[in-house]
């Protein structure tokens, strides 16, 4: 996997001050609500650079941040134009030969679904999504399809299966024996301070319903690399990895399966990723992103009572 899918947009931006300008002012734009002004700023870059990858990913924010204000009409015009200019721009290379089109053309998909969901065409916006999977799966934007399709399906589903095949700690119990035990499954990833920040939250939960069945496992993978970026061989990542889980994860009693596969299955394009399964297997939560002690122990609390809300 390329590394940069495991870094934040930010650091991808500090990472690339040629272009990172334009980015950066049509987010900030965009995210005060100033659509107009976000418009001019990459009108005002296309007159002098032309169409390019990071004109492209500029467009795309103005879309996310319409989606994040639920303003659908802009969010789905920004998200076709995105499209169509990334689709443009896939002529002449692959969708991975860079670091701005996957990017921009993954927003686009995750806006278009959401505004068609949000128009209560949810079946229309999960069979666009499985249209792109299919188009898509073998490219670094796959497992952030699966996630929005998670986002609009997973809840009230049975859990997909995990890999685990290569594991640290206790060996795994496959899923189908999960059943009869609520369960948290917490994706993380070495080089995340968010799935650091997680942990205590963790912790907690597990201290509290432990006793009455309480099951937590934790997905990871590799990344191509340790400490600083340093790139390392596979087995060198997997030692640096039962370092970093000793030292900041040492008291969550958990099994950690390590899988590439498990990741796009479950579409953790973010993490951490949260997910709470009930007694009989069931999703009762899917969330990218960290939570906090009370929204997540409210969903926990049902998952070991058994409550069906």
């Amino acid at each position: 996997m390329k590394r940069w899918l495991a870094s934040a947009v930010l650091l991808l931006l500090a990472a690339a001050p040629a272009w990172a300008q334009v980015v950066r002012q049509v987010r900030a734009a965009a995210n005060a609500g100033d659509f107009v002004r976000g418009e001019q700023l990459i009108e005002s870059y296309r007159t002098s650079n032309g169409v390019t990858p990071e004109m492209i990913l500029a467009l795309s924010w103005l879309g996310r941040a319409a989606q994040a204000a639920q303003a659908w009409d802009k969010a789905e015009q920004y998200a076709a134009k995105t499209r169509t200019l990334a689709l443009a721009e896939l002529k002449k290379r692959p969708l991975d030969a860079d670091e701005e089109l996957p990017l921009a053309l993954g927003a686009s998909i995750e806006v278009q679904a959401h505004a068609l969901a949000a128009r209560n065409a949810r079946s229309e916006a999960l069979l666009f999504l499985s249209r792109e999977l299919k188009q898509w799966r073998n490219t670094s934007i796959r497992t952030r399809i699966q996630k929005n399709a998670h986002l609009l399906s997973l809840a009230g589903q049975p859990a997909p299966p995990l890999e685990m095949k290569e594991y640290l700690g206790e060996k795994p119990l496959p899923v189908s024996q999960w059943k009869g035990k609520p369960v948290i499954l917490f994706f993380w990833a070495h080089w995340c301070g968010e799935c650091k920040q997680q942990a205590p939250v963790l912790a907690r939960l597990q201290q509290e319903y432990g006793a009455r069945g309480l099951v937590m496992v934790g997905p990871t993978q590799r990344y191509g690399y340790v400490a600083g970026g340093v790139d390392a061989p596979p087995e060198q990542e997997l030692q640096y990895i039962a370092e970093v889980r000793e030292k900041f994860y040492g008291a969550l009693d958990m099994a950690v399966p390590v899988s590439e596969e498990n990741f796009k299955a479950w579409g953790s394009s973010t993490t951490p990723t949260l997910v709470v399964l009930d007694r009989a297997g069931m999703v009762k939560l899917y969330h990218p992103g960290k939570m906090s002690y009370e929204e997540l122990a409210a969903v926990v609390a049902g998952a070991v009572e058994g409550r069906q809300k």
